[in-house]
Order: C-alpha cells, then structure tokens, then sequence
C-alpha cells in the first residue's frame, strides 16, 4: 500500500510515517520511480511504534526495541533500559497525579469562592 493509504488506516499523518522511515522505525520498499510501498503489517507495526511514543520511549530506544520484539527475545542491556524506562514514567504519573489534586483544589476553590480562607500552597 501507499504511504497515504497506510496513514489513513493507521491514523497517523503521512508526515509522523515519514519521520518513522527517518528514524528507522518503518523500512517501506520503493518502487522504481521512488514511491514508498508498505506491507499489510506495516498498520500494526504503525500502531504499535505509537504506544510506545505514547509511553513516553524515544525514537532511539524504539529503534532499538523493535527488533527485539521482532525476535521475541529482550537482551540484558536493552531490559535494563526498559526498566529505567519504566521507572521514570512511574515517576512522571505521580508527579501528574500530585499536579491533578492541586488542580481539584484550585477547581473547588473557583466553584466555591466563598468557602473559606486561601490556601498558602494547594497541596
């Protein structure tokens, strides 16, 4: 399939499937004329490279990973960094849940102005 067919199955832009092949991370064939020819798994693949930008993986660990997971097997080195990985986005959704309680705060105090006094932090 085409690039813009891929993009629209997949639901991405064609630009984000030009920046994968940049990155490494789709490999499309290409035709004589240089037109960009995609397999039927390129959709999933497509999706899949999304959850991992959506877990907050970088293009150069994504790269690296997919192979892996191509091959069913996740090296010592690269599941080091995969628990590193996992580590820091436990971090980042506490720090988003601690800023989501400062916000119901600010949120009660706007709907109910007149409630009490002003907190001097809205933790």
């Amino acid at each position: 399939m085409r690039i813009g067919e891929l993009a629209e199955r997949a639901g991405v832009s064609t630009r984000a499937l030009r920046y994968y092949e940049e990155q490494g991370l789709l490999r499309p064939e290409r035709s004589a004329s240089g037109q960009r020819h995609y397999p039927e798994a390129a959709v999933d693949r497509v999706a899949l490279i999304q959850q991992l930008f959506t877990a907050g993986l970088a293009s150069r660990l994504i790269v690296t990973l997919l192979p892996a997971i191509d091959a069913q097997h996740v090296g010592p080195e690269l599941l080091e960094r995969l628990v590193a990985e996992r580590a820091r986005i436990t971090t980042k959704v506490g720090e988003l849940q601690e800023a989501g309680c400062r916000l119901d705060v600010l949120i009660g105090l706007a709907a109910h102005p007149y409630a009490g006094e002003c907190p001097a932090t809205l933790g």
